[in-house]
């Protein structure tokens, strides 16, 4: 029996790029884009456009380009709110990856906006209809306040890198 999925239209405003040290917290980067599938009317990449003046310079290095076949992707989400938590805690959580392309999906590399978080992903072909998980592992011991944070997933799609986000309220 297959599952209807419904696609969460991608939008993200008012991105901030915050570094992992404090005084550079309140650092905020322009609005992100998306393109949004229909699962209706046949899927599409899943990838945010990518504004180069809103990524840091450091983080500007490209990551391995795949000699897969292109895919297509559908994400449960793409944005989370951990809400409130308290300094210190180290949070994760999991985003869901739906191939839903006609070529297994391969994740190359899940590369964090900032050392204070840590990806895991399915490393295995991803074959189509299938689901994979990406975790963002996030510790909040440098930070204050909210946080907006983001990690970039290479993949074997047309508009690579699919952008990640999280947000949390750090309170003492």
């Amino acid at each position: 029996m297959k599952k209807t999925l419904s696609i969460i239209a991608l939008s993200i405003i008012g991105l901030g790029l915050v570094s992992c040290k404090k005084e550079n917290q309140q650092a905020a980067a322009g609005a992100e884009a998306a393109n949004i599938t229909d699962s209706t009317a046949g899927a599409t990449n899943l990838a945010p456009t990518t504004d180069s003046a809103a990524v840091p310079a450091a983080n500007t290095t490209a990551a391995p380009v795949s000699n897969q076949p292109l895919t297509s992707v559908a994400l449960s989400e793409s944005n989370f709110d951990f809400g409130n938590i308290k300094k210190g805690d180290k949070v994760e959580h999991i985003y869901e990856i739906t191939n839903t392309g006609k070529n297994p999906l391969v994740i190359s590399e899940v590369k964090p906006g900032c050392g204070c978080t840590a990806p895991d992903f399915t490393k295995d072909p991803i074959l189509p209809g299938k689901k994979g998980k990406i975790t963002l592992h996030f510790d909040s011991s440098s930070f204050d306040g909210n946080v907006q944070k983001y990690a970039d997933v290479f993949a074997n799609v047309d508009k690579a890198p699919i952008k990640l986000t999280f947000t949390a309220n750090i309170q003492p």
